[in-house]
């Protein structure tokens, strides 16, 4: 079997507001769109993923909340209704999705060796997370890719920031030498919103663009700095400010997944491809993409994977 290698990450928030905006079938509320600017850099995104041609899409959600230890999806098919429980309104999404069971496994192994509580979820008739569901359908809407899916245990929240995050380290580098010993060709995506400063009531027509704005000026210019830096590939000073940032934005970056897939990646001093900014109920998100192909990165782009 030939070694697997990581070929690109995405930042890829999860607002359930994108897909009511973009009227799927598989969503039942309608709308008259909205929050373009966010969907229109899914749309790039995807483009993107086409060119990669990815075996395996592995997401990291805040919102499968596992209190003890990190969790896999461990079904090969997944089918039912996910419904958003703050925005019920707008997210009830017919879901069908097919679970690389076999890399989900070597995952939860090598986290479980490097000294992490893992689990397999067995259950049939597991409902997934709308966090997992909106990055998915955003980054690739057809469904078509194997995908493994990952809880977030909570730990930077119930530890402190430095040993929580430092979880999440360790648990991306197991990601990695799963991936490696799959012989999987993969992409990984951090469903993480930035600033996460948000408003508390929502309008009357929720895709009314004249009432979306920042919650929080602050929180809007620290989002600013942080994607400039990663547009810069100046990682290494991200993650210096990274505990500043949780604190002072109330960035959902704590919950893990973007160190996740950062350590994973084995922190690439490259440029991240802003592919678009935009709010939803105040919050910041942006989607990103790191190419580790085009970096010159993976065995494709003519270097061996550099790993911390």
């Amino acid at each position: 079997m030939a070694q697997g290698e990581i070929v690109a990450g995405f930042l890829a928030p999860h607002p359930p507001h994108l897909v009511y905006g973009e009227n799927p079938a598989q969503n039942e509320p309608r709308s008259q769109g909205g929050w373009e600017p966010l969907r229109w850099a899914y749309e790039r995104a995807r483009k993107s993923l086409d060119e990669l041609k990815p075996d395996v899409l592995l997401v990291h959600s805040p919102h499968w909340m596992t209190h003890v230890g990190h969790h896999f999806l461990g079904v090969r098919n997944l089918s039912g209704k996910s419904v958003d429980p703050i925005f019920p309104n707008l997210f009830r999404y017919t879901f069908d999705l097919t679970v690389d069971v076999e890399l989900a496994e070597a995952c939860c192994a090598e986290a479980a060796e490097a000294g992490l509580v893992t689990k397999m979820m067995r259950n049939p008739n597991f409902r997934v997370d709308y966090g997992t569901i909106t990055t998915l359908h955003m980054i690739r809407p057809q469904w078509d890719i194997p995908i493994v899916g990952i809880s977030a245990n909570n730990s930077p929240y119930y530890l402190n920031t430095k040993e929580g995050l430092g979880e999440m380290d360790i648990l991306g580098k197991a990601t990695r030498r799963a991936i490696e010993k799959t012989g999987r060709r993969a992409v990984l995506l951090a469903s993480n919103t930035l600033c996460h400063l948000h408003f508390h009531e929502e309008p009357a027509t929720p895709e009314d663009m004249s009432q979306e704005h920042p919650q929080n000026y602050d929180g809007y210019k620290w989002d600013m700095r942080i994607i400039d830096l990663l547009r810069r590939g100046r990682t290494r000073e991200v993650f210096d400010l990274l505990p500043q940032f949780i604190e002072e934005a109330f960035a959902e970056i704590k919950s893990g997944a973007f160190t996740w897939m950062f350590a994973a990646m084995g922190y690439p001093e490259i440029p991240g491809e802003l592919h678009g900014y935009g709010t939803v109920i105040g919050t910041g998100n942006a989607v990103m993409e790191w190419n580790l192909v085009k970096a010159g990165l993976t065995r494709g782009g003519g270097v061996l994977a550099r790993a911390g």
